[in-house]
């Protein structure tokens, strides 16, 4: 797809004014990848000490990239980390050409930047099934070790972009002790967003201090509720991956502050609906919410069930009320439910009841309801206590186009 594709009626108004993070820059460079002349490399480097977190891709087909990252995860953090991304292939399906192609940049960003290879986090997205032509990342990696810069992440995130119509950027901050700590991320995706990791990639960064092993934990535990609730097309990427950097340069230690925590899980949800609002084609921002369901594990088979359903994605682009398609989206899912039981609404609009149209439903109010950019869709299954909220969009003709074309 060599054209830029139009901006998303769902875009941010502006790119948010990110802070700089002490101890880490920024670089970007057009390296050719793709597409001549387009800024398609990222470098991030880190000063030592800097603990890195990660949560990647289960797929049985992830990539080379991937495979390097986690193997690399929990390493010793003395010298720092680099972080290096390429846009417009995807150095997955390569076979042994794609782990060269890791090792070759890794050893070109330790001996550009002074990190060590093992600390060298790499990632790529773009097209599936090529060899990765990593001789042009390696032509401009000197260049990109010259300027980097602190206030560089707006950069990094255009940089970093496939088919995504904006950058995206979130930031939040923390209070400890009478001191700030700050955090501040980017992301690209668009489409093959599914849970499982969640899919994208996604870079954050913070000046706080804390050991490598809490932050896993809390990276984890947050990526559940965020990242891992996101769905735009119910596929799961090769590539997926999410880095959190805590370069520890505040001095601050934010070890069982539930703060930081809350400040962390700000930016990965912020970042995740961008995704979502950033869907390929997307025109609609839907969340769905699952309540009284038998477990939180059934609620979110239902919760899913629902966005990943082409008949009720296509009705929400159409604009219609069509709540016998998220009826059907439940009876298929597979988790328990009671037809009688179920109430649905959409936003505040209620439907469905007692397994029949509830008979204070009003087409009117609820077709005018479905013109609305961000939707609510809302069902509570009257059998237990389980509960999960996901977030979606609707399918489009503009889907179609961007992924019909896609290896252009």
């Amino acid at each position: 797809m060599a054209g830029t594709p139009p901006l998303s009626p769902l875009a941010p108004k502006t790119f948010p004014e990110l802070p700089v993070i002490d101890g880490v820059s920024f670089a970007t460079a057009a390296a050719g990848i793709k597409y001549a002349g387009r800024t398609d490399v990222m470098l991030a480097v880190t000063t030592p000490g800097t603990a890195v977190a990660g949560v990647f891709t289960r797929s049985s087909t992830r990539s080379a990239p991937v495979l390097d990252c986690q193997a690399k995860i929990g390493t010793d953090s003395t010298a720092g980390a680099a972080f290096l991304v390429n846009s417009g292939n995807a150095n997955a399906f390569t076979g042994r050409h794609g782990t060269d192609s890791v090792s070759a940049i890794c050893n070109a960003v330790a001996k550009a930047s002074a990190i060590p290879a093992e600390r060298v986090f790499t990632a790529s997205t773009g097209v599936i099934g090529e060899p990765l032509p990593h001789d042009r990342i390696v032509r401009v990696l000197d260049e990109l070790a010259s300027h980097l810069r602190p206030d560089g992440m707006q950069d990094a995130a255009r940089a970093i972009m496939t088919t995504d119509t904006f950058p995206k950027g979130a930031a939040a901050s923390c209070d400890i002790g009478g001191n700030t700590v700050s955090i501040a991320g980017i992301a690209k995706g668009s489409g093959m967003i599914a849970p499982d990791m969640a899919t994208m990639l996604v870079y954050i960064f913070t000046d706080a201090k804390i050991q490598q092993s809490e932050l896993q934990s809390i990276v984890s535990e947050l990526n559940n509720a965020t990242f891992n609730c996101i769905t735009v097309d119910s596929d799961t990427s090769t590539s997926d991956s999410v880095l959190v950097a805590a370069t520890g340069a505040s001095e601050i230690d934010v070890t069982g502050q539930q703060v930081f925590r809350d400040a962390l899980r700000e930016v990965m949800l912020d970042l995740a609906h961008q995704v979502v609002r950033d869907g390929e084609g997307a025109t609609k921002f839907v969340e769905i919410s699952v309540t009284n369901a038998t477990s939180d594990t059934d609620a979110r088979i239902h919760a899913l069930s629902i966005a990943n359903s082409p008949l009720v994605k296509t009705a929400i682009a159409g604009e219609d009320a069509n709540w016998g398609r998220v009826v059907m989206a439940i009876g298929k899912s597979g988790a328990p439910a009671d037809r009688d039981k179920l109430s649905i609404r959409f936003g505040e609009h209620i439907v469905a009841e007692n397994g029949w149209v509830s008979p204070n439903y009003n087409e009117q109010a609820a077709s005018e309801y479905m013109k609305g950019q961000s939707l609510s869709i809302s069902v509570d299954f009257g059998i237990g206590s389980g509960a999960a909220t996901v977030w979606t969009c609707d399918l489009t003709h503009g889907y179609i186009t961007i992924n019909g074309d896609y290896r252009s």
